[in-house]
């Protein structure tokens, strides 16, 4: 059952005395109930902005996002409708969007009023492997891991259908991301919601997507099952992101900065989804290209 779907999204940016700026342009995507899709791209390429669209964060210029066929209603000032709340994320920076003069037993609670209370608090840190006494502590008393793991406790208080995770690992150290991914992608399964899982490192969205996009310049070149990509990549740009990954070992080449990329702008008809393999979809423009 899809519980995620995005319809030629546009997210344009306008500032007075310049040219807009296209971020997003005409992206559609799907994910499934129980499903992770990882979205892979480079800095700069627009997945953070289609994240936030898709909670409502950024508003749509055109094309609309649907959670379980209904669709959601940009963020306004008002409280968000009960409805719309089953959209949630996690942001790349768990300190900034926990509210550091509050406890974590009330920020969660304020998610779960009327639905369990402070027993529903004590269940929610400790299926993300924290004690319950953690909840009378402040944000400040816990390592960005642990308080990564509360921001995903958070999250998940309103019983969500779709989960954003915005680079939920990127500030984190190396021995506790592969953890914080994990727990992320199992809880997502386990309680059958769909997890879009935003990063810019391909080999660590290997080991926890079913499948994974690829996002260039602001459209999805590519997207398919996780397996088919790493080892039939069809588009140019997803080679080069697998050759990026640094490899080890003592004949090992040392990583090189990467050229200066320029804006890459394509035609509707040459930016369009083609099924290359069951499952696995390329820009038409690759496939023109091969």
């Amino acid at each position: 059952m899809t519980a995620l779907e995005v319809e030629d999204a546009v997210v344009e940016y306008k500032v007075p005395g310049r040219p807009t700026v296209r971020a997003v342009g005409g992206v559609s995507l799907h994910v499934d109930a129980g499903e992770v899709l990882g979205l892979v791209g480079e800095s700069g390429c627009g997945k953070s902005s289609l994240g936030r669209a898709i909670v409502g964060l950024n508003p749509l210029d055109s094309g609309r996002v649907l959670v379980d066929g209904r669709e959601i209603a940009p963020l306004r000032r008002r409280a968000r409708p009960v409805a719309d709340r089953a959209v949630q994320m996690v942001f790349q920076d768990p300190y900034s969007s926990l509210n550091p003069r509050r406890r974590i037993g009330r920020q969660i609670q304020d998610a779960v009023a009327g639905r369990g209370g402070t027993a529903r608090v004590q269940e929610l840190l400790e299926s993300v492997g924290l004690p319950a006494a953690a909840a009378n502590r402040f944000p400040h008393q816990f390592s960005g891991g642990q308080r990564q793991r509360i921001a995903i406790a958070r999250a998940l208080a309103s019983d969500p259908r779709v989960i954003v995770a915005d680079e939920p690992v990127s500030a984190l150290d190396a021995s506790t991301r592969l953890q914080v991914a994990g727990l992320l992608s199992d809880t997502a399964t386990q309680r059958g919601a769909a997890l879009l899982m935003i990063s810019h490192d391909l080999s660590g969205l290997r080991v926890i997507a079913d499948r994974i996009a690829v996002m260039y310049f602001g459209r999805i070149v590519e997207v398919g099952p996780t397996d088919a990509i790493w080892t039939e990549p069809q588009h140019p740009y997803t080679r080069t992101l697998i050759k990026a990954i640094p490899r080890l070992g003592r004949d090992a080449p040392m990583p090189s900065e990467p050229g200066r990329r320029e804006p890459v702008v394509v035609s509707d008809e040459d930016a369009r989804l083609v099924e290359c393999a069951p499952g696995h979809f390329v820009a038409a423009e690759a496939l023109v290209a091969s």
